[in-house]
């Protein structure tokens, strides 16, 4: 039986700021310590300090998370009982609506040799102004008898892609083998139902080469994660909070709308992100920050620009405490080390700060010090029960 933690919530005044450096986490090796142990990052250190800290398990030991579920863990939602895919995530965050029997998928342009072999799965990054182009090209020449194909840019080399029509069904395997150096996966239907829409797919990716043949980077277009609109139980009615989302990046603005955040912005920089905390500081009790840049340097395989992209949320760190938030919890949502340029199992250091957290020995936040620290190695989902009781916001279990 599953314990309903709504059943403690009482009201209260506090304010909590969850900040997520998307794909923070590494493992050192024998020449170096990790991105984060590297980074010069005196403010979160500091933190650290006077604060608690601790290991998290996105979804549990060993398994490699997508960002879908590594977030809803951190919101307090276990990853096994609510799943959503890419495409769900984006058309919220590009507040694209979804309605019954839509599919939506997430997409990567791509490039392929004269082959069909995979030579880069983003394409370079496109840059945006490209990519739309790209994308205008897509949905001016891709048509599908009885179905309607919708592209819409995201960001870079990140598109959503939307099926309208009779019989669909999102239950079709994904195109994007998530490497390079091999072709694109044939769609296959999971069920007998999405047999249709595994057709549908398939002929996206004819359409699709021929279309984008003579572009010189984006000729190609891989899919994954497809999914239909789900509603979820909000944040509001499992913790009482006012919630507001704050991130530059649309798929994790579309995470923290499906759970019943309010989406402020859109900010385009980490200085916007700031001003825009600080314009609706008044108006909610829980802020999610969210901090993309570790994660894309990780992706790449490229160590200095994850050790940069720390250093620069670090850098705004005492611009949010001056906000005075009783709880601060920094943390990722999972590890992408910058060895493996993907997404891992490795857990994900992680640090709570508020006068009645209390405070451990470690003095450094990275993931060879947190992991001495009081909070242990736990689940991400038991974040959002401490940060609510460090908060005041948890009255006590039984008499």
């Amino acid at each position: 039986m599953t314990f309903d933690l709504a059943t403690l919530v009482q009201p209260a005044t506090s304010k909590i700021l969850l900040v997520v450096l998307d794909g923070l986490a590494g493992y050192a090796t024998a020449d170096r310590g990790t991105e984060l142990e590297e980074a010069d990052t005196p403010n979160l250190d500091a933190l650290a300090a006077a604060g608690t800290t601790g290991m998290l398990d996105p979804v549990g030991p060993g398994i490699t998370p997508g960002s879908g579920p590594a977030h809803l863990s951190l919101f307090g939602y276990d990853p096994f009982d609510y799943h959503l895919g890419r495409g769900a995530l984006s058309a919220a965050g590009l507040d694209v609506h979804l309605n019954p029997g839509d599919v939506a998928a997430r997409g990567n342009l791509a490039t392929v040799d004269e082959r069909g072999i995979i030579i880069d799965r983003r394409a370079g990054r496109l840059p945006d102004l490209e990519a739309v182009e790209v994308i205008r090209r897509l949905n001016e020449g891709v048509s599908i008898d009885g179905v309607e194909v919708l592209f819409v840019h995201e960001a870079q080399h990140r598109v959503l892609v939307v099926l309208r029509g009779a019989d669909l069904d999102p239950h079709v395997d994904d195109t994007d083998p998530q490497k390079n150096g091999c072709p694109p996966l044939a769609p296959m239907a999971q069920t007998r139902a999405a047999t249709h829409t595994a057709g549908v797919v398939a002929e996206i990716d004819r359409q699709a080469r021929h279309v984008l043949a003579e572009q010189p980077k984006a000729n190609a277009i891989l899919l994954r994660g497809l999914d239909s609109h789900r509603q979820l139980p909000t944040v509001q009615e499992r913790y009482g909070l006012r919630a507001a989302a704050d991130a530059i990046y649309p798929m994790y603005r579309g995470i923290g709308r499906l759970v019943g955040m309010d989406v402020i912005g859109p900010p385009v920089t980490i200085d916007e992100q700031v001003l825009l905390l600080k314009e609706h500081w008044d108006g909610y009790d829980f802020f999610f920050f969210h901090h993309k840049a570790a994660d894309s340097a990780g992706e790449d395989g490229n160590y200095d620009a994850k050790v940069a992209a720390i250093e620069s949320l670090d850098a705004v760190i005492p611009q949010l405490m001056d906000m005075t938030p009783d709880v601060i919890a920094v943390t990722g949502d999972h590890a992408t080390p910058s060895q493996m340029a993907a997404h891992s199992w490795h857990s994900v250091p992680v640090l709570v700060h508020g006068e009645l957290v209390g405070r451990d020995h470690v003095e450094r936040f990275g993931e060879r010090y947190c992991i001495q620290g009081a909070l242990g190695r736990r689940p991400a989902r038991e974040l959002m029960p401490i940060m609510l009781n460090v908060a005041g916001r948890l009255a006590k279990y039984g008499a």
